[in-house]
């Protein structure tokens, strides 16, 4: 596109004439990437300042430079004669304009939903994504465990991307012609306005439980960054909530959206009754405004019913036959590290959780004890260089609901994994825990005790291959890592 097209009505200031013409090829704020002829703005970070990395984008190919306004002087970057420098007040403000105009204003031309909640959202965009697919058309997928854009499989850098990954992902399903795109979205990433120039046709709020503490500081903080997805949607637009928890209620009133509301024990418009859980499956009923469906699921768990419930309300916000939703829901038999079964021949039972909040470790370990009286064994540890004040709470959820407990390392990053151990044991109000600093190790020793007919679940890590030190990242795929020992 060429540079005076680009910033018409955006940047005001004359343009050097020769510059006027200048095809741009790509638009970036990171200078790690490709930048040939392309437009680099130097945004302002929490920790680090763009620029400060002006030098390495022009190095790589950057011709034109965007920066805060003239009142800011470059340190130690001699700028090359044929790179044009544009002072922008606001840098921020400068990419998120030409971000869409570059890419084509694509959140117009398809139809986005965006899920957002602590728990849940990696399952709903599985069962949307499976929905679809049965009415016989398309959809890219925006989450933790992956990107799928066409039949392009990503590697997830974020539960949501940044900006411009976002423009260009869309731009990418549009040119495919992808009708849908489903993305989970993270609190961060609304508050950081990772999600600015999508238009959302639909929301759908799962939960909102202790997490994210170190970044939102208070619930209330939290709360409000994941309203802003449903503050944001248009009155042509669709908001699916849980009101049988008490911040979905409040959310209820904060959009000027149509409403749709789904629940187990309170009343809404889609509620789940009749319900019956078995460690193969669960069965139940779906009451909806224009009848009743039964569903039959691989999912076990209260937790999956409200995940099915939200996928559903969608489903009929958007015109689908129940019949066709159900099909899509009872197509999809597993997620990735969401309640993953490990099969063998020892007749134990062995799942992989992503459980790594107190309320998702909650969750899952009832949804096993609800199926099954055997005993359970759970391996679990938790993230350092995040909210530490969880940590005694997973601890205590351990101690009340699994039977015996191996507390190991999860991704401990920058902290001391044996301080992280001890902050989670000081939750436990009775000895039915051990310590296994090595998490192969603590796997090993959990498939060792468990004898046939009891659960070994291994929570935290999920979908995830691999594990974060101070000083290295390692592979780490469990479900590798579990087959191994089970066949010694």
């Amino acid at each position: 596109m060429r540079l005076s097209e680009l910033i018409d009505g955006i940047y005001r200031e004359p343009l050097v004439f020769s510059y006027r013409n200048f095809d741009v090829r790509t638009i970036s704020c990171d200078s790690r990437e490709e930048q040939t002829d392309g437009l680099f703005v130097a945004l302002a970070g929490t920790k680090l300042n763009g620029e400060d990395f002006i030098k390495d984008a022009i190095a790589k190919g950057a011709k034109i430079i965007a920066k805060q306004g003239e009142t800011r002087k470059l340190k130690n970057v001699s700028i090359p004669d044929n790179v044009c420098v544009l002072d922008v007040d606001d840098p921020k403000y400068f990419l998120y304009s030409i971000g869409q105009r570059f890419y084509g204003n694509p959140s117009d031309k398809i139809k986005s939903v965006g899920i957002t909640g602590t728990n849940g959202k990696t399952t709903i965009t599985y069962l949307i994504e499976s929905i679809i697919y049965a009415a016989l058309k398309r959809c890219g997928v925006i989450g933790t465990v992956n990107y799928r854009i066409g039949d392009k499989i990503l590697p997830s850098k974020n539960t949501t991307p940044g900006f411009l990954d976002n423009q260009r992902y869309l731009a990418q399903l549009v040119s495919l012609k992808v009708e849908y795109c489903v993305m989970e979205v993270s609190s961060h990433a609304l508050d950081q306005g990772r999600l600015e120039g999508i238009h959302f046709s639909a929301g759908i709020f799962t939960n909102l439980t202790q997490d994210h503490l170190d970044y939102h500081k208070d619930m209330e903080n939290y709360f409000n960054a994941k309203s802003l997805l449903f503050r944001n949607l248009s009155s042509m637009a669709v908001s699916v909530i849980n009101v049988d928890d008490d911040y979905g209620r409040r959310l209820c009133s904060l959009t000027k959206s149509k409403l749709i509301t789904y629940a187990i024990d309170h009343p809404a418009d889609l509620r789940a009754q009749n319900i019956t859980y078995h460690l193969s499956g669960s069965q139940y009923e779906i009451v909806f405004p224009e009848g009743m469906i039964k569903i039959h699921t691989r999912f076990i768990g209260k937790h999956n019913i409200y995940n099915i419930l939200a996928a559903f309300a969608w489903g009929i916000s958007q015109g689908f036959a129940p019949e066709c939703i159900r099909q899509g829901i009872q197509n999809l038999t597993y997620v990735p590290g969401r309640l993953e079964p490990v099969e063998n021949g020892k007749g134990i039972f062995v799942f992989i959780d992503y459980a790594h909040t107190e309320d998702g470790l909650v969750n899952v370990l009832k949804a096993l004890r609800a199926v099954r009286t055997e005993k359970i064994i759970l391996v679990f540890g938790c993230g350092g260089d995040r909210d530490r004040t969880k940590r005694p709470k997973m601890g205590h959820a351990a101690c009340l609901l699994a039977d015996h407990s191996i507390v190991t390392t999860d991704n401990s990053r920058s902290e001391d994994p044996l301080a992280i151990i001890n902050e989670i044991i000081a939750g436990f109000t009775k000895r039915n825990f051990e310590i296994c600093v090595d998490r192969k190790e603590a796997i090993g020793r959990a498939l060792n005790l468990a004898q046939k007919d009891q659960i070994v679940l291994i929570a935290g890590k999920g979908h995830e291959d691999y594990q974060v030190f101070k000083d290295r990242t390692i592979a780490f795929n469990e479900r590798e890592i579990i087959e191994e020992f089970l066949k010694e």
